[in-house]
C-alpha cells in the first residue's frame, strides 16, 4: 500500500510512519521539517499543509492509495487559540480536498475533545456514561472546535468525492516509558482534585496506531468515527466513584463498572475487532524504542 502520513515527525504520526514502514508499506511522511534520520520504506518531505498549493502539489504528485492525517497543533496552550483553530482547519481542509482529487481514502486523528469537556472553562458532566460516538458534541474551545470542523469536512468530501474517511478520536495520548499522566495520578486527591474534562482517561500511542492500522486494512465506506481509549482510567480508582467525588454528581444515566473508562470503545471493537492492549501499570515504565528516524 502507498500511504501518505501527515504530521510524520509528531507524536502519533511518527509512530504511524514507523509501524507502516515496518509492515512493508511504501510510506511518504510529511511535516514542516524532515526528520534527522532515514527510515527504510519511508521517504520524507517538508511541506506546510496550510498552504493549498503545497498540499495539492504534494498529494497529487505522490498519488497515495490512502492518507493518514495526523498533522495538527495537538492541544490548547501551545499557541494562541486562533492559530490552533486556523492551522488545524486549514491543513485538514487542504489535505481532505486534495485526497478527493486523487481518490485516496483517509484515516485521521480527530479527538475526544470534540465533545467539549476536555478544554471547557467550567468542566461539565456529559449526558451519560460511558460516552460513545453518538454523544452530543459541544466544544467551546478552538482545539475541540477545529476537530468538529474536521469531521464536517470529512462528511463534505465523502458526499462530493465518494472517498471514505475514518475519524479516530483518541483520548490523552501517552508514550511508553514517558507517561505524562504519572505525576497526575501520584498527586491525586479526590478532595482537592480539579475536574478532569476527559474523566481521567488516556490511550497508549501504540494502541492508537493499531486502531489506525485496522482502519487501513478494512473495507470502509462513508464517514465513521471511533473512540480510541484505554480500558480503564489511569488513577487505579473506581471511575464513577471518583467522578462523583470530584464533580459532586453523576448523570442519571451512568453505567460504569470498576475502573472502566468513561469513554466506550464498543464501536471500534465491533467494527474492527480492535481492543487496546496496553495499560498504564506496565507502559509507564516500559522500555520501548520509539521511531528510529527521529
Amino acid at each position: 500500500m502507498n500511504v501518505l502520513v501527515t504530521g510524520a515527525t509528531g507524536g502519533i504520526g511518527s509512530w504511524v510512519v514507523d509501524r507502516l514502514a515496518e509492515l512493508g508499506h511504501d510510506v511518504v511522511g510529511v511535516d514542516l521539517e524532515r526528520p534527522p534520520k532515514t527510515r527504510e520504506n519511508a521517504h520524507f518531505y517538508a511541506a506546510d499543509l496550510t498552504d493549498q498549493g503545497q498540499a495539492w502539489e504534494l498529494i497529487q504528485t505522490v498519488d497515495p492509495d490512502t492518507i493518514v492525517h495526523c498533522a495538527s497543533i495537538p492541544k490548547m496552550g501551545i499557541v494562541p487559540g486562533t492559530e490552533t483553530f486556523t492551522n488545524n482547519v486549514e491543513c485538514t481542509y487542504n489535505t481532505f480536498v486534495a485526497a478527493g482529487t486523487v481518490d485516496a481514502d483517509i484515516v485521521w486523528t480527530s479527538s475526544e475533545s470534540i465533545y467539549g469537556t476536555p478544554f471547557a472553562e467550567d468542566v461539565w458532566l456529559p449526558d451519560y456514561f460511558p460516552i460513545d460516538e453518538a454523544h452530543p458534541k459541544r466544544p467551546e474551545d478552538p482545539y475541540g472546535t477545529s476537530k468538529l470542523v474536521g469531521e464536517e469536512l470529512a462528511e463534505m468530501v465523502v458526499r462530493r468525492d465518494g472517498i471514505s474517511v475514518t475519524s479516530i478520536r483518541p483520548s490523552w495520548v501517552n508514550y511508553p516509558g514517558d507517561y505524562d499522566l504519572t505525576s497526575v495520578r501520584e498527586s491525586f486527591d479526590p478532595a482537592t482534585a480539579e475536574k478532569s474534562g476527559n474523566f481521567w482517561s488516556y490511550i497508549d500511542v501504540r494502541d492508537v496506531v493499531s486502531l489506525i492500522e485496522r482502519a487501513l486494512e478494512a473495507e470502509t465506506e462513508g464517514h465513521e468515527a471511533y473512540l480510541a481509549v484505554a480500558e480503564t482510567n489511569y488513577l487505579g480508582r473506581e471511575t464513577a466513584e471518583t467522578i462523583e467525588a470530584v464533580f459532586g454528581d453523576l448523570p442519571a444515566d451512568c453505567d460504569l463498572t470498576g475502573e472502566e473508562s468513561a469513554f466506550s470503545t464498543a464501536k471500534a471493537r465491533a467494527t474492527f475487532g480492535w481492543e487496546p492492549a496496553h495499560d498504564w501499570r506496565d507502559a509507564e515504565t516500559a522500555t520501548v524504542d520509539g521511531p528510529s528516524f527521529l
